[in-house]
Formats: C-alpha cells, sequence, structure tokens
C-alpha cells in the first residue's frame, strides 16, 4: 500500500456514526418524506409516472432532507410543512443528478442504470427539466415566501456550476480555488439551502440562519471532496458506480490539481503524457492513479475535507445545544469515514 493511502484509508476503517444513528431523532418524519417522494411519482403521464418512480426508489443518504428537519427541529419547529419541503430538497437533488448523468454519459448511479441509459438522454432532460419545475411550483405553496427565494437561487447556482465545471472540462491548469468554486455552486449551494430552509421554518433569527447555511456550505463542499476522492480510492462495489470515471471522462478534481501543481516536472510531464492518451484512457488512467499516489495527493484531498468538516462543526457551537445539534455534529463525521 503506497505511504499517501494510509491515513485515509485508516480513517474510513474507523466505526463512524451510522445513518440509523444520526437518524434517529427524525426517522419518523424521514418516513413521511418516503412517502411525499412516492406520490411525487404518481402522475396520469404513464412516462413521468414510470421514470419518478425508478428515481425515488429508496437508495439515496437523504442527507438534504434530514438536513431541513433538522435544522427545523433545533428551533422548535412542530408544523408539517418541512415533510414536504424536505421532500422538494430532495427532489431538485434527483432532477440535479440525472442531468449530471447525461453530461458525463454515466452507465450507473449507485448500483443501477441511469435514467438516460434506459429511457435515453432526450426523455431524461424532459424530465429533469419537469422536476426542477415541479420543485419551484410546490414551493408557491410554502407559508414562508422566502423558501421559494432559496430554491429558485439555489438551482440556479447548481446548474450555474455544472455549465462551468463542463466548460472547463479536459483543463489540466485548473486551480484549487476554481475547482473549490465549482463545489461551492454544484454542491454545497443545495446542503446550504437545505439548512437554510429548515432555519426559515423554525423561525430562526437572521444571524442564526445564516450560521446553519454556513454550516451547510462546509459540509457540502466536505462531501463533494470526499465524493471526488472516492473515485480514486473507493470500491466498485460499493459505490454503486466504476472508479476512476471522473478522470475518464474529463472531470478535473483536487487529487489531480494537486499533483500537476506539487510534484516533480518529469511527472507533471508524464501525466499531461498519458492524459492525452484519450484512445487509451482507462490504462492511461491507472498510470496517472500510481502518480498521484506517490506525490500525497490522497492525503492532502483528505485534508482538505477535513479542514472544512471541521468548519462545519465549529459553526454548530454557536447554535442551540440539543440532540439535533449533537445529529448534525455527526453528519460532518459520518461525510468523512463514508466509503460510497
Amino acid at each position: 500500500m503506497e505511504k499517501t493511502e494510509r491515513k485515509f484509508l485508516k480513517d474510513q476503517a474507523i466505526k463512524h456514526p451510522s445513518l440509523k444513528n444520526l437518524y434517529k431523532e427524525i426517522q419518523a418524519d424521514l418516513d413521511k418524506v418516503e412517502e411525499k417522494l412516492k406520490l411525487f411519482s404518481s402522475s396520469s403521464n404513464k412516462i413521468i409516472s414510470e421514470i419518478s418512480s425508478y428515481l425515488f426508489q429508496k437508495a439515496g443518504k437523504r442527507i438534504r432532507p434530514a438536513l431541513v428537519i433538522l435544522c427545523s427541529k433545533l428551533f422548535g419547529y412542530k408544523e408539517e410543512e418541512h415533510i414536504l419541503m424536505s421532500a422538494l430538497v430532495e427532489t431538485i437533488h434527483t432532477a440535479s443528478l440525472i442531468h449530471d448523468d447525461i453530461i458525463d454519459n454515466s452507465d450507473t448511479r449507485r448500483g443501477k442504470p441511469t435514467v438516460h441509459s434506459r429511457w435515453g438522454s432526450n426523455i431524461t432532460v424532459l424530465l429533469g427539466d419537469y422536476l426542477y419545475i415541479k420543485t419551484i411550483g410546490l414551493s408557491l405553496t410554502s407559508k414562508h415566501r422566502e423558501i421559494v427565494k432559496i430554491f429558485t437561487d439555489a438551482s440556479t447556482a447548481m446548474i450555474d456550476g455544472e455549465l462551468k465545471e463542463y466548460s472547463l472540462s479536459d483543463n489540466l491548469e485548473l486551480k484549487e480555488n476554481v475547482y473549490l468554486d465549482i463545489l461551492n455552486q454544484k454542491t454545497a449551494t443545495l446542503f446550504s439551502a437545505s439548512c437554510r430552509i429548515g432555519g426559515t421554518l423554525g423561525s430562526a433569527s437572521k444571524e442564526e440562519t445564516d450560521l446553519l447555511a454556513e454550516y451547510g456550505t462546509n459540509l457540502g463542499i466536505s462531501f463533494q471532496i470526499i465524493d471526488d476522492l472516492l473515485d480514486y480510492t473507493g470500491d466498485k462495489k460499493k459505490l454503486g458506480k466504476p472508479t476512476l470515471s471522473d478522470l475518464n471522462e474529463g472531470r478535473i478534481t483536487l487529487p489531480l490539481i494537486y499533483t500537476l501543481n506539487n510534484a516533480g516536472e518529469s511527472d507533471r510531464k508524464e501525466i499531461i503524457r498519458l492524459y492525452k492518451e484519450k484512445g487509451n484512457r482507462e490504462n492511461s488512467s491507472k498510470e496517472i492513479l500510481d502518480i498521484i499516489k506517490s506525490n500525497g495527493a490522497l492525503d492532502y484531498t483528505y485534508q482538505r475535507a477535513v479542514d472544512f468538516s471541521n468548519k462545519s462543526q465549529e459553526i454548530l457551537k454557536k447554535l442551540p445545544e440539543s440532540n439535533y445539534r449533537t445529529s448534525l455534529h455527526l453528519i460532518p463525521e459520518y461525510i468523512l469515514y463514508r466509503n460510497r
């Protein structure tokens, strides 16, 4: 085993908090969210009903709905609107994933065929658009008008981030600050929005709601860095998708960015040479991975995820103490130690 893999893999081996333990305070609410998502799958349009039912089979971690619920209950929320808003957050997340899979031409997601690989790209694009629009429409039923703006701003930022990432595909000059900006828009925006929605429902003060949003931003960036790291270190069966898929598809993530900016000239030139061998990308990706491992990039990437995770936990200290805050505190730990 390469020395640079040891810290990350050692930390993965630590017994981390399970989602079951994280969600024990809110499991009844999450069950209601699942029921709401099943209702969203129902439509008189057969193709919408068929694909939506396929999409909303319970397979995801449901972290974003959990954030809405935990953040609302942190401030004593006792009504029912958080169930719908949690389901809408998961719907936007799902819409973003199916668009993402089309752009990346991914065949599998969570161990199952992607929607576009089963139904074709044309139908899938339209369904993604349908889910975005349906979400915004249903958000209009909220008693809190600012929630509509949170949803629209998040959707716009996510699409902006997706476009930015696509425009920078295969760009070996990509810098870490630009990479983090893309992560912020594409992934962390919805984490932050979920927390802000929860705070809004719970009638938290502006200062408290801003703190929740900041917690969500740091949590989301940490989540995506770990996601990108697992593409290099994960197990195909646990991930539910092939490893090195980001590299094979031209997505430049932090392990490669760090190596290109910190490796010696010979390693840098070799990566560039291998990367340009697109006709033999899978084999060249494995050779690139060996160079990445030998330059400390995996440990560096993991440490950056830890940095953002620590920031999110520090922010929580400024918010009311409760079992809900304990769960929010454990989510960053779960994210750091997850293997899928």
